[in-house]
This record gives structure tokens, C-alpha cells and sequence, in this order.
């Protein structure tokens, strides 16, 4: 049997965003490596429902979490990290998926430098996105709010 169903060509985009915050490479870094401090910047907010948020952060560690916004659909995000500087660097990989329909698939590298008694993080992401979902302009936009989330979390 044939697959008749019609998909839209793979759209790929990079961005990169800068972001100043007022605390340690070493605090920014531990937004990210802290399970906890994690799932309250990344995952949790108001009007989101988290089903799964299984972390490990490790080279080779695959995290997976599973939340709804609203009541909308269920999104899927797997994520595998492929190197780990503490304080200095992330470089993972991630697939997301919205009803079990694939949706992107991402590479992303966070550098944190440290600047002016802060740090400026700087995240470049290269993205594939898939039959329709976005061109990469929903994502940046996505990344700036969880920025912005981040700074509440290391500033606040």
C-alpha cells in the first residue's frame, strides 16, 4: 500500500540569540544542570499541563518531557545532549513531535561567556521543521520567552 499523504517540504533555519543576565556563568549553568530549577523555567507556566519530565543531564543523556498548553495537543520533546562544559558550554540535540506528529528537529549550542560581572549566554540554533509547522520564526520566538524565563530563575 501506498502512502497518499501530501507533506510539505522540510523548511531548515539557524537563528541565534544573545542574552545578558546578571549572574555567574556558573548560576546560568546550573539552571540547566539542576533538575528542578530546569522544570521551572523550561517546563512549568501557567497554562501548561506537564504529563512527563524525565531528565538527564549527562553526554549521551536522553531527557523527555511531555506537557499541553491550554488543553491543546500533547507536545513531545526528546532531547539528547552531545557535549557538556560546566559553566562554558551545552551542545544537544532534540525532536519534537505535537499529537505524534513529528515537528522539528533541532541542534542547539549554548555558550555562556562571562561579561561585565554577569554572563552573556549565546544559543545558535539550526533547525529542521517539518510539513508546515514552522519556518523557525515560532521557535526563535519560543526561545526568546524561555530566555526571558531564565532570567527570572538565575536573577530573581
Amino acid at each position: 500500500m501506498t502512502d497518499t499523504t501530501a507533506t510539505k517540504p522540510a523548511v531548515h533555519s539557524t537563528f541565534r540569540i544573545e542574552r545578558f543576565y546578571n549572574a555567574s556563568p556558573d548560576r546560568v549553568f546550573g539552571a540547566f544542570s539542576n533538575p528542578d530549577s530546569k522544570r521551572r523555567w523550561l517546563i512549568e507556566g501557567e497554562g501548561w499541563e506537564i504529563f512527563e519530565y524525565t531528565p538527564s543531564f549527562e553526554i549521551g543523556g536522553h531527557e523527555r518531557s511531555r506537557f499541553a498548553y491550554q488543553g491543546g495537543p500533547e507536545i513531545l520533546n526528546e532531547t539528547i545532549y552531545q557535549d557538556i562544559v560546566p559553566g562554558e558550554r551545552l551542545v544537544y540535540c532534540y525532536r519534537m513531535a505535537m499529537a505524534g506528529a513529528p515537528m522539528s528537529a533541532s541542534l542547539t549550542t549554548i555558550e555562556l561567556v562571562e561579561k561585565d560581572g554577569g554572563t552573556l549566554l549565546i544559543q545558535t540554533e539550526q533547525g529542521t521543521y517539518l510539513d508546515g509547522h514552522d519556518d523557525g520564526t515560532m521557535r526563535e520566538q519560543g526561545c526568546r520567552e524561555l530566555l526571558e524565563a531564565l532570567a527570572k530563575e538565575v536573577e530573581g
